[in-house]
């Protein structure tokens, strides 16, 4: 049965529904203890909330805790978020013991996991490809509310969160392709965008989503041949029409696959489903078909990747060789240019942390906002997302009934 929207509705008693009085900014308030944790997992360099969210925050009359050096790898100062209002905080433990909201860019990991207390707000990405059914349990034993980047959804159908971060891996995925690449790095030796006499490189590209098509506005900016194939006619059709027909598509079927990685100097992985695993187009044996010294960048780790050859690698450690190819495969690849990435983070999250903080509760936030409803993945006891109940073998709730019913 299909559920109507609940905006502009209110619970009674008996289960009915009837209209409400639409919230007005400022009729409710209350104050959030909103917790800024240093990122400790998986070389992670951004950081949710930059000082100048800080600001905006403060100035709605919520307190900011910020663990001291949470910023350092973006370049906010300690100084700089004090005095944009933030509490400093040396103890990750305290900082969670005082904040009934914690907001992070990485899922809580390690002894973090520990530092969590029951009905918090998590607002964080959920990072599909390393889920595990028993971080989702820990969460639901805590009643905890975990609201994750991958799900926020804007009225209009986009993924605010997820659009910023995709539109960054995307650009990065050529710049570092370009890199390894050169001789030096044991590439083919060969120029992205050639020189006159000299052909460019050919870069595939697997997916015309926003990765994609940022990975292409990059390889054409560079002068690339680029070639995108997707599952989707419409979206190569609209990416066409974006790029005014400077790329040439192919619907993603195994033929064209292979004939495309075949020809390829750089392969971007950029194919991914909303909320779900990456779908595998790349096998092993296609690989072993590119030339030697060839790249490929799977830019959509997070999600699993879609090369057979990928498995993860860090900043630290970023590529290897398979099939004598050079795979890049780091996860979190904004991460690299974290101050961008902080600021884009910051300009999504914080208004969202202001409704929160203008509804009074999370219950009352998840019901007048379809963007958190949309991104919530754990409500108290439960799942919520089917996609995450298929991919674990759970039962799962649809949040829209648990929010009329008050659990």
């Amino acid at each position: 049965m299909e559920i109507p929207s609940l905006q502009g509705f209110t619970r009674e008693k008996g289960g009915l529904m009837t209209m409400e009085k639409p919230l007005k900014k400022g009729e409710e308030h209350e104050a959030l203890r909103i917790g800024v944790p240093r990122e400790v997992a998986n070389e992670e360099r951004r950081v949710a909330i930059a000082p100048s969210g800080v600001v905006t925050l403060v100035a709605n009359g919520h307190d900011v805790y910020v663990e001291e050096g949470a910023g350092d790898q973006a370049h906010f100062r300690n100084d700089e978020y004090a005095e944009a209002g933030a509490m400093l905080v040396d103890d990750p433990g305290d900082l969670y013991a005082q904040c009934d909201l914690v907001a992070k860019v990485g899922p809580p990991d390690g002894d973090e996991l520990d530092y969590l207390r029951e009905r918090q707000i998590l607002i964080s990405a959920l990072n599909l490809g390393g889920t595990t059914a028993e971080f989702l349990h820990h969460l639901m034993r805590l009643k905890i509310s975990g609201i994750g980047f991958e799900f926020i959804r804007d009225p209009d159908g986009t993924l605010p969160l997820v659009r910023m971060m995709h539109e960054i891996t995307g650009s990065m995925a050529i710049q570092i392709a370009g890199r390894y690449l050169e001789s030096n790095e044991g590439g083919k030796g060969v120029m992205l965008g050639g020189i006159s006499g000299v052909p460019p490189a050919t870069v595939v590209i697997l997916g015309a989503g926003v990765v994609g098509e940022w990975a292409a506005r990059t390889a054409l900016g560079y002068g690339a041949h680029v070639i995108v194939l997707d599952t989707e006619l419409g979206s190569l059709r609209s990416l066409e029409h974006y790029l005014d027909r400077r790329i040439t598509t192919a619907m993603a079927s195994e033929q064209y696959i292979r004939q495309a990685v075949r020809s390829a100097d750089v392969v971007i992985g950029a194919m991914m489903s909303d909320g779900q695993r990456s779908p595998m187009l790349v096998t092993e044996d296609m690989v072993a078909d590119m030339a030697a010294g060839g790249v490929i960048v799977d830019a959509v780790m997070d999600q699993g990747g879609c090369v057979e050859t990928s498995r993860p690698t860090t900043h630290s450690d970023p590529v290897f060789r398979e099939k004598d190819v050079i795979h890049y495969c780091v996860p979190n690849m904004p991460s690299n240019v974290a101050r961008t990435a902080s600021y884009a983070l910051t300009h999504v999250l914080v208004p969202y942390l202001i409704r929160i903080g203008e509804c009074g509760s999370i219950n009352e936030a998840l019901w007048h906002d379809e963007g958190l409803r949309s991104g919530t993945y754990v409500y108290r006891q439960h799942l919520t997302k089917k996609s995450l109940a298929t991919m674990f073998g759970m039962n799962y709730r649809d949040i829209e009934l648990l929010i009329a019913s008050g659990i």
